[in-house]
């Protein structure tokens, strides 16, 4: 999908996306990113830290992140910056669901500021992996 800066208008919300963690992305991810923590790998070594089981990294789930707003703007060219807080984690088995809402547009620059987020639905209510975050975008 391609996004147009002429088609955005500020408080506009983005279409969100839901993706589910597996086991097998974050074992993925371990191996490309060098972090072998057995927190992100062994069940009882989680649980031992306080956790019902694997915790996805953090950088995973900002990974999850990037990529949704990359496949929103068709060009990872047009991404400048990404400003990520984390606030949870995120469990394997679990569905997180990326989103945002443009902030404020620049018509000079044609670049936008986007309020950005994941969360999760959790024990009935919502947890928020990511929130208060922000991404810089360009488009024309």
């Amino acid at each position: 999908m391609s996004v147009r800066f002429d088609d955005l208008e500020v408080g506009s919300e983005l279409r969100s996306s839901v993706r589910r963690v597996t086991r097998e992305d974050v074992k993925a991810y371990a191996d490309a990113s060098g972090d072998q923590n057995p927190l992100h790998q062994d069940d009882d070594v989680a649980r031992a830290a306080g956790f019902p089981r694997v915790i996805a990294h953090g950088m995973y789930t900002m990974g999850t992140l990037a990529s949704w707003l990359v496949d929103w703007l068709g060009d990872p060219a047009a991404l400048l910056r990404l400003q990520a807080h984390f606030r949870a984690p995120v469990f394997v088995d679990e569905s997180i669901e990326c989103g945002g809402r443009v902030r404020s547009l620049d018509p000079q620059t044609r670049t936008a500021v986007l309020d950005v987020w994941v969360r999760v639905e959790r024990d009935g209510g919502v947890e928020w992996p990511i929130r208060r975050s922000e991404a810089e975008v360009q488009l024309f």
